[in-house]
């Protein structure tokens, strides 16, 4: 079996290296492969110069502009090839070390889709923003309330498919930004897939270290989630 790694980029140039360095030592089970897949969201902070020096090291596509996550990752997956997906956010706030578990409900023949939630478990996290927290809180509950799903994280970055899953609906994907974690679960949920949620640990960022995502889009999360839990 083979597991694919979705890694959307952009300007991620101080983290990128130690990222791939952690994906290629993380271990799998039951030896299973990994293909590593590189979206750069046209990086204008030097992360392509170093995407160019790894040269045929790992499967990387460069967009000739910004597109937002949500492009990047409907990019990775046109591409995969592998019998898992997962998708891999490059700024290190989630660790690769827990491949393992988040594969365990899968290879146990227990389910299709897994969401790796920061909210459950006794992982470690770090303390950052209330008002962050109690937003996630928000667009998790009224996601849950569309979809008929009792998700804890709704907006995790840690995501995990079965193939089938995958081309269920991925011609379908069409958020942009950060909408695509609403659209993933709405599409999900249309279908009569096993979904798990696993603990993981959270290494969370502030603005100065690098974070973008804001309030702006929390609003905007609203929407995306009412347009694609009624779209059909």
């Amino acid at each position: 079996m083979e597991l694919s790694i979705i890694i959307p980029i952009y300007n991620e140039q101080a983290t990128i290296l130690q990222l791939l360095d952690k994906v290629v030592r993380a271990e799998l089970p039951q030896k299973m492969g990994k293909e590593i897949i590189i979206i750069d969201d046209f990086s204008i902070d030097g992360t392509r110069d170093l995407l160019k020096q790894l040269g045929d090291k790992y499967k990387i596509i460069y967009h000739d502009k910004n597109c937002g996550k949500g492009r990047a990752i409907k990019t990775g997956l046109q591409v995969v090839t592998g019998d898992i997906i997962i998708i891999q956010d490059a700024d290190l706030e989630y660790n690769p070390n827990e491949y393992a578990k988040l594969l365990q409900p899968i290879l146990d023949g227990k389910a299709d889709v897994v969401y790796g939630s920061r909210f459950i478990g006794g992982k470690q996290r770090r303390v950052l923003f209330y008002w962050h927290s109690i937003g996630n809180k928000i667009v998790t509950n009224f996601s849950n309330m569309l979809t008929n799903l009792n998700l804890t994280d709704m907006e995790t970055g840690y995501k995990l498919f079965r193939k089938e899953v995958i081309e269920s609906f991925k011609d379908r994907v069409s958020a942009k930004r950060f909408g695509i974690e609403p659209e993933l679960t709405a599409l999900i949920s249309k279908g009569k897939w096993r979904i798990y949620e696993v603990g993981i640990s959270y290494n969370g960022r502030t603005y100065e270290e690098g974070k973008k995502i804001s309030w702006k889009d929390g609003l905007a999360a609203i929407w995306h989630i009412i347009k694609f839990n009624l779209r059909r």
